[in-house]
């Protein structure tokens, strides 16, 4: 078990980072999905959250913190991103909410979720048109900056969390987010949702 070998070599740890998502037939219409590719979907990309918390939660430091990546199609429509993607990104987020809660009563653990916006990753490239998202999101956005540009960060109520440069999102700038909240900056910051693509927004 992948817990028990990370518990036998540092003992207990801070920081839990969920990045993992995977969507068999994620360029199919919702309405081409068979149970099979989105059962596969919501298991991959959600329930492995709720999977990993689980065995990790005994060995997590109390004030520690934990998080994921999410997308804006798990409330708005995004064409093309199927599969069950957009149900399983839902799922995601509904889950964030109820393992902050839980995993906060039960051992002082943050929990938040970052929808990163439109990056241009290998797996991302799977539907096909990231490109013209990127596109999209940069031409849209308040704040146009090139690739490696960082942002800036305001904290709203109910612990949601805007990042003020939504276009290209690389890795550099999501993690500059992740390393805020679960930060102790972010001491307070729980059942968040890190925005990253306003741009999207009506």
């Amino acid at each position: 078990m992948f817990a028990e070998s990370v518990k036998n070599d540092f003992g207990s740890i801070d920081i839990l980072v969920h990045s993992l998502a995977n969507g068999p037939e994620v360029t199919k219409l919702l309405l081409e999905t068979s149970r099979r590719g989105y059962h596969a979907a919501i298991s991959a990309s959600s329930y492995s959250f709720v999977s990993l918390l689980q065995h990790f939660l005994p060995i997590l430091n109390p004030g520690g913190a934990s998080v994921s990546l999410t997308y804006i199609a798990s409330e708005r429509t995004i064409p093309g991103y199927g599969g069950g993607m957009c149900s399983a990104k839902a799922a995601l987020e509904s889950d964030t909410l109820v393992l902050a809660f839980e995993a906060g009563r039960k051992g002082q653990i943050r929990v938040n979720t970052i929808s990163a916006g439109p990056l241009g990753s290998r797996a991302a490239k799977a539907i096909g048109f990231i490109k013209k998202m990127i596109t999209y999101s940069y031409s849209n956005a308040p704040l146009q900056k090139e690739l490696l540009a960082g942002g800036g960060l305001s904290v709203k109520p109910k612990s949601r969390v805007s990042c003020t440069n939504p276009n290209y999102i690389l890795e550099m700038k999501s993690a500059n987010t992740a390393a805020f909240l679960v930060s102790f900056l972010a001491s307070a910051v729980t059942m968040g949702l890190a925005i990253d693509s306003p741009t999207l927004s009506a």
